[in-house]
């Protein structure tokens, strides 16, 4: 979908099983969402399957990897996967990538120099688009040089389906703003935010493209209780168990945690700041995600799209 200043899309991270994965399609959201590693500290899916089961199970949700870890796979696997989910789903599918390095072990697993993360996807991305063609592919890369490869049929959508960026740094910013179709952060503040759309547009510009249709997504991490201070310490918990690292300090600035007004605010501060596709992580650490997720899409996500229809 291509992203007009007044657009607002709103999905969810896709956890649990197919029945509980179908019977989050049958809320008013737009996408759903499955990350994933090949070898990390805490169980995980791996995302290329858990995108074949999204697709295997919804049948009007966008869907997409949040985030696959791009320089871990051979290009030309993943061009063929996507290629073939994207018409299994009737062109519904986003490649949201990244380039990890937080667990150092899922690179020395795949034998993948931890190194050149960055310099591997920036090859692949446009060596994919060329393979979703359905042509003819020769490429002299330093990493992934190829002769006279074709994969086909070629994906529903035209040219593919979008390629949007992950990341916090300066070069994912760089890379979305040369390479992606769409900028994708994770653990921002809305000033963050800020700062990082004025950036990729910057980049963009120097490098004389267009960003027309260029989607701006975020992933929020949320969890919404009267007890203001309980969803706090709560979504803490729940991030610190992901990232191994203390939250409490600064959750306040990379999660919409609170009560339903402090939550209402800080996603209108983040569409303030240029976000037009809220991808929602319920951080509840131990406790139930289902009463954070029917208050947050039954009573805060209507009142952002009231908001964002009048600002």
């Amino acid at each position: 979908m291509v992203q007009t200043p007044d657009t607002l899309e709103v999905g969810l991270l896709a956890t649990g099983s197919p029945r509980r994965i179908a019977a989050l399609e049958a809320l008013p959201i737009d996408s759903l969402w499955v990350g994933g590693h090949v070898a990390s500290r805490n169980p995980s899916p791996e995302a290329m399957m858990g995108l074949a089961q999204l697709a295997a199970v919804t049948e009007r949700v966008r869907v997409g990897t949040s985030i696959l870890l791009l320089p871990l796979y051979p290009p030309a696997l993943i061009a063929k996967q996507t290629a073939d989910l994207d018409r299994a789903t009737g062109g519904r599918l986003t490649l949201g990538v990244g380039v990890g390095g937080e667990y150092p072990e899922e690179f020395r697993a795949c034998q993948i120099p931890v190194e050149e993360r960055g310099r591997r996807t920036d090859e692949m991305i446009p060596l994919i688009r060329r393979l979703w063609t359905a042509e003819t592919v020769t490429h002299e890369g330093p990493r992934y040089a190829m002769e006279k490869v074709r994969i086909h049929p070629p994906p529903v959508q035209p040219g593919g389906p979008p390629i949007v960026v992950a990341g916090r740094s300066e070069a994912a910013m760089r890379r979305a703003a040369t390479l992606g179709d769409g900028w994708f952060p994770y653990l921002y503040s809305p000033r963050r935010y800020a700062a990082s759309v004025e950036e990729v547009q910057r980049v963009a510009a120097e490098q004389g493209r267009d960003l027309a249709g260029f989607e701006w997504l975020v992933w929020v991490f949320v969890n919404i209780h009267a007890d203001g201070d309980l969803a706090r310490e709560q979504a803490a918990r729940s991030m610190g168990g992901t990232y191994d690292q203390d939250f409490r300090a600064m959750v306040d600035r990379v999660a919409a945690a609170g009560t339903p007004s402090e939550v209402q605010a800080t996603l209108e501060a983040f569409h303030d700041a240029g976000a037009r596709h809220f991808v929602f992580c319920p951080a509840t650490a131990d406790a139930d995600p289902g009463p954070v997720i029917d208050r947050l899409i039954g009573e805060i996500v209507p009142a952002l799209h009231d908001y964002a229809r009048r600002t």
